[in-house]
């Protein structure tokens, strides 16, 4: 996400390195290749000048401190310059009323139908109880989708496959949401394009019947400055009240997401980053800003950790980590509460520095592939007993996972390290004894 962006960037704040102070020529100069930066990442073009000439406004004669380089001011401008133009703070959805009704807008393949189960989900775990209306009549198997999405995650879905009216399927929905005290409604719809008159005609009716709190304009972030325009003519028609933007997880310049608060003044309320129903995050511009600065998100990670590790878990797990218990079975579901946090090259994303190391190394996302097929492999006592591993059961773990002996090896030792190590940072004495054993880094050099 943003790796293009991200290195341009990188490479537009080298002009100030080694600088002793900001001058109005070494900052017109890295203006000049900040500005190429978001026009080759699809940022609209009157977006870009008025941002840069705001940096270089803020810039020429700050006073640097000793205590940091001209390129460190300059990062820091630029993190709170990227995050007013994203929008400044989260926005949340307005919940106030019941049932709230959200109407989900936007062109065909932008991801609305996976993202009305992904939005259910997430007000789910929030504690409201969400009905989906299965308002697109024109896609074949989009009902079938989204009620397959509600039987995944839990959520009911109102779908009616012999009326191709989607006014009157919104108004029955709603009316099947208020009879069964539902207090989220969330109305489907199906894509259109912008130049399809008979079409917007249909979702400003929609619209007008439903009276809806919140619309949704769904866009999918790879299309770039042309989801910026195309975001533009659907506000002019139905000024919805916040944007979200799907496939961030994908090859996206960012165009999109820096332009598209300032074009329209319409906030970024949620952007998607995968397929599964948890990839969803509630969007924040001082994060998403320094993401983009190569600065990580080290709030978000914990959140995403947060909602899958619940407390009573933790206590557990623990437990089982000072009494040197802790076991396969354990350690596989420890995978599985990672692989619902998002896919990796995201997560490696938000960890500081870590997107400019690994830039060149190819993320997967079924990185724990074999090793939740060598788990898969063991027997429950092999599972609960990694200690009797001997060499007897490796080389059947290996024949029958289909892997190698030193992949079995390999695995055994690095479990057998990663069990050390948390038991050493489970007594605070201990920990605090090795922390003061390990070599200080250079900070600063």
């Amino acid at each position: 996400m943003f790796a293009n962006l991200q290195e341009k960037l990188d490479r537009a704040f080298k002009v100030l390195k080694g600088q002793g102070n900001i001058t109005e020529i070494n900052v017109a100069e890295t203006m000049k290749e900040i500005r190429k930066a978001l026009l080759d990442a699809d940022v609209n073009f009157k977006t870009a000048k008025t941002f840069t000439d705001s940096v270089k406004e803020k810039a020429i004669g700050a006073n640097v401190l000793k205590a940091i380089s001209p390129g460190q001011l300059l990062t820091k401008i630029m993190n709170d310059e990227l995050s007013a133009l994203m929008g400044g703070q989260a926005t949340e959805l307005d919940l106030k009323q019941n049932p709230t009704i959200i109407l989900i807008a936007g062109l065909n393949g932008a991801g609305k139908t996976t993202f009305t189960g992904k939005l259910a989900n997430y007000l789910k775990n929030k504690g409201k109880k969400p009905l989906m209306v299965a308002g697109d009549v024109y896609r074949p198997a989009a009902v079938d989708q989204l009620q397959i999405l509600g039987t995944q995650i839990g959520v009911p879905v109102y779908a009616n496959t012999t009326s191709k009216d989607p006014i009157a399927i919104a108004l029955e929905g709603i009316a099947e949401g208020k009879k069964n005290n539902n207090n989220v409604i969330i109305i489907d719809t199906a894509g259109r394009l912008s130049i399809d008159e008979s079409l917007m005609n249909e979702i400003s009716e929609v619209k007008a019947k439903t009276q809806p709190h919140e619309i949704l304009f769904v866009v999918d972030a790879m299309t770039g400055q042309d989801a910026v325009n195309t975001a533009k003519v659907f506000n002019d028609r139905l000024d919805f009240t916040g944007v979200v933007l799907t496939k961030l997880d994908g090859d996206t310049r960012g165009g999109a997401a820096l332009s598209i608060k300032s074009v329209v003044n319409k906030p970024i309320k949620f952007v998607g980053t995968g397929e599964k129903m948890e990839a969803l995050d509630v969007f924040h511009p001082d994060r998403m800003a320094s993401r983009i600065l190569g600065m990580g998100d080290v709030v978000s990670l914990v959140e995403r950790a947060q909602q899958q590790f619940d407390e009573k878990a933790a206590a557990e797990m623990q437990k089982k980590i000072r009494k040197n218990t802790f076991d396969f079975n354990d350690f596989y579901a420890q995978i599985q509460q990672i692989k619902k946090m998002g896919n990796m090259k995201d997560l490696v994303g938000m960890i500081p520095g870590a997107g400019k190391m690994m830039k060149n190394v190819d993320v997967q996302d079924d990185a724990f592939k074999v090793v939740e097929t060598i788990i898969q492999s063991m027997t429950p006592y092999e599972k609960a007993n990694p200690d009797k591993i001997q060499q007897s059961r490796r080389l059947r773990i290996a024949k029958g996972s289909g892997t190698k002996m030193e992949d079995v090896n390999k695995l055994m030792k690095q479990f057998d390290d990663m069990r050390k190590m948390m038991k050493q940072f489970s007594n605070p004495a201990a920990a605090a004894k090795l922390m003061q054993g390990m070599p200080k880094m250079p900070f600063g050099k």
